[in-house]
């Protein structure tokens, strides 16, 4: 009985995002025309691809009770060792990705071993290395898009018709990748342990459960997820963007909370997740079509990630 309520609580925590994306659903297909149209959906889905992959990795930390700041920076950091490895050394794009990622993975490994061997709080370690990420790349591209990189490395930014609809190749990939993650989170032993870290670290240290191995290998995992976002942010772009990734932290812990993750970790879902970054796109492609301001997008967001967090810590509270 008990398990059939700990699976349950997933599905709980997803349905009031779910009602929450309807509800701008409905209100944004009132507003315009064009917005309840297959084609309309299918860009809403390119625009949150590289923001739906950083928030898995996202999501995976703050399920331990942790945050990354340095996400979008590790992500910047990637797409430029990516393309210029390609471009300027003239390696083959699969070598030049793989170490665009092997880089956004030394950045989460790095974060999390000063989480787990100084036990530094992951604030304060995550906003150190968004600034030498940030550093780092302005230093190494000078500033400058790297253009000219190989069809190869964009080949996630193609399309197929799916009826009267274009979608993506990184799309496909991003839904592939959710679904994996869902698959690692509920039906591992290592995903299970990671809900265990973040409910109660010290609990699940005295069950046996190797909690700082658990942490460091999230934290590389979570830079995986950033290297996978740097790629398909160069198949979407067309170039390595040295100014990208500025706001993507902010953004992936605000669709994080959307949809409905705890920050005090160890509950959450990663569906929820995709919730949340629907919710995101959704408002900011509606408010596009109504003509609204950029500046008052970015407002809405911050209202919005303000409002889920209140809600999570009335919720903490009475837990």
């Amino acid at each position: 009985m008990t398990s059939r309520i700990k699976q349950a609580l997933p599905a709980m925590t997803v349905l009031g995002p779910v009602m929450a994306l309807l509800a701008a659903i409905v209100f944004f297909s009132t507003q315009s025309d064009r917005f309840l149209s297959g084609q309309n959906f299918s860009l809403i889905l390119q625009q949150v691809m590289v923001l739906g992959v950083i928030a898995i990795g996202q999501t995976l930390v703050i399920l331990t009770a942790g945050i990354d700041l340095s996400c979008g920076m590790a992500m910047a950091l990637g797409s430029v060792v990516t393309t210029k490895f390609a471009v300027d050394y003239g390696l083959p794009p699969s070598v030049a990705i793989l170490s665009g990622m092997l880089v956004c993975v030394l950045i989460g490994f790095v974060n999390g071993a000063l989480v787990t061997s100084i036990k530094l709080p992951p604030f304060i370690v995550t906003l150190g290395t968004m600034n030498i990420a940030f550093a780092v790349t302005q230093i190494y591209s000078q500033s400058q898009t790297v253009t000219g990189i190989p069809d190869a490395m964009t080949w996630f930014g193609e399309t197929f018709q799916l009826g009267a609809t274009v979608i993506t190749y990184g799309t496909v990939l991003m839904l592939a990748l959710y679904g994996l993650t869902w698959l690692f989170l509920r039906e591992t032993a290592p995903g299970r342990h990671l809900y265990a870290v973040g409910n109660n670290p010290e609990a699940a240290r005295l069950t046996g459960i190797a909690t700082g191995r658990v942490l460091l290998g999230v934290y590389m995992a979570a830079g995986l997820f950033y290297g996978i976002a740097a790629l398909l942010s160069v198949a979407r772009m067309g170039v390595g963007d040295p100014q990208g990734g500025q706001t993507d932290n902010l953004d992936s812990i605000t669709a994080v909370v959307l949809g409905g993750t705890s920050l005090f970790g160890g509950r959450g879902s990663i569906i929820g997740t995709f919730v949340g970054v629907l919710i995101v796109g959704v408002f900011r492609n509606g408010l596009t079509l109504m003509g609204v301001p950029s500046v008052y997008q970015i407002l809405v967001t911050g209202i919005l990630v303000i409002l889920a967090v209140a809600t999570d810590q009335l919720t903490h509270k009475k837990g």
